[in-house]
């Protein structure tokens, strides 16, 4: 029997439709300048309730201050524990807590939008920034230093100085040529505020508010903290940013950070480091360095999360965890769960117990 050309067609497509992966479901985005937050519960997801308890209470036991999961943009756990910097009052959603080297992911994407709007240039050299001598190096070698560098870690100055957060001329030493050594160093991050401050003519804290916080309705700043500068905000701003690069950079309809720039982050970015982006780490790869380590370790950094999950981590658990193949963002504020500078398996554990809630992804 011969089937009308249409029909066939038609059942064609059809049959190929029902091969197709089913469409990601669209994002909500809470509106800026507004607590309003549309939330779904676990229950509704399918997600094992009775495995939640297990959850806050790896939490809690682990001096966590706020633990939020999105799910499409919308909140599906959001809990907070323990007191307030002073102790006096309970933590909540309008506590602020600090990002520690979390706030190397927002910095990196305050770069990106620079460069796009030609402020900075990213195989520019540093000294074109902060002027010649910023480092005790020569000539020669200071100028082989890339704004790109720093953001990857491989400027190939001394972290073994005795004050690695040390911005001081006589703190930045050669070590190795640059590009050609992975080494975790704050200092060359944190040169990067003054990167941008003299690539954009503003302030930190100013270019961030215009070209970021304002837009997606973040709270939150910059504070000068020792050597460092540490980003201070509520979890909810914390999830704003997260949610925000699970979008490629775009918040609704609007361009953020370039999405060309998001998958820099989320991408290997040298060949020392595969779990290493732009100042971000990258799950699923076959191996990571540790910071204050030249060993590479043959794992993943988080065995079990999702394999494309990228994230923000910062010392005593700040935690941007960013998975697009489930719309998931996982966010985790707190004091210290353990001694390491980047909380490895800390975040593993979250996530070892999360696997139990989410059950159906």
């Amino acid at each position: 029997m011969k089937f009308p050309s249409l029909l066939l067609v038609v059942l064609v497509l059809s049959a190929c439709g029902k091969e197709e992966d089913p469409k990601p479901s669209s994002l909500y985005f809470p509106p800026a300048g507004s607590t309003t937050w549309e939330t779904i519960t676990p229950a509704e997801l399918g997600w094992d309730v009775t495995k939640l308890e297990a959850l806050n209470t790896l939490l809690e036991d682990n001096n966590s201050r706020a633990l939020i999961v999105l799910k499409d943009g919308k909140i599906v756990i959001e809990e907070y524990f323990g007191k307030q910097f002073d102790g006096t009052t309970n933590f909540s959603a309008t506590s602020n807590w600090y990002w520690a080297s979390a706030g190397k992911t927002l910095t990196s994407a305050l770069v990106g939008i620079a460069e796009a709007e030609g402020d900075i240039d990213f195989d520019a050299k540093t000294s074109d920034y902060l002027g010649t001598g910023w480092t005790s190096l020569s000539a020669i070698q200071e100028n082989k230093i890339t704004v790109r560098h720093q953001l990857t870690m491989t400027t190939g100055l001394d972290d073994g100085v005795t004050n690695p957060d040390c911005t001081n001329v006589s703190c930045l030493v050669y070590k190795a040529e640059p590009g050609t050594r992975w080494a975790y160093h704050n200092a060359p991050y944190t040169l990067l505020d003054g990167v941008i401050a003299n690539g954009t003519g503003q302030t930190l804290n100013t270019y961030l508010t215009s070209k970021l916080k304002t837009p997606i309705g973040m709270d939150g700043q910059y504070i000068p903290t020792g050597d460092n500068n540490v980003y201070y905000s509520t979890a909810r701003s914390m999830a704003r940013f997260g949610l925000l690069l699970l979008n490629k950079g775009k918040w609704n309809q609007t361009q953020i950070i370039p999405e060309g720039y998001v998958t820099l982050m989320s991408t290997t970015s040298q060949n020392l480091n595969l779990s290493y982006g732009y100042l971000t780490w990258l799950n699923g790869k076959t191996s990571f360095m540790a910071p204050g380590l030249q060993t590479v370790i043959p794992t993943s950094i988080t065995p079990n999360a999702p394999s494309d999950m990228y994230a923000a981590m910062g010392k005593n658990g700040q935690l941007i965890n960013i998975v697009p193949s489930q719309n998931l963002v996982v966010i985790r504020m707190g004091d210290v769960p353990d001694n390491s500078l980047v909380p490895f398996l800390f975040q593993d554990e979250i996530w070892e117990t999360l696997n139990q809630v989410i059950k159906n992804n």
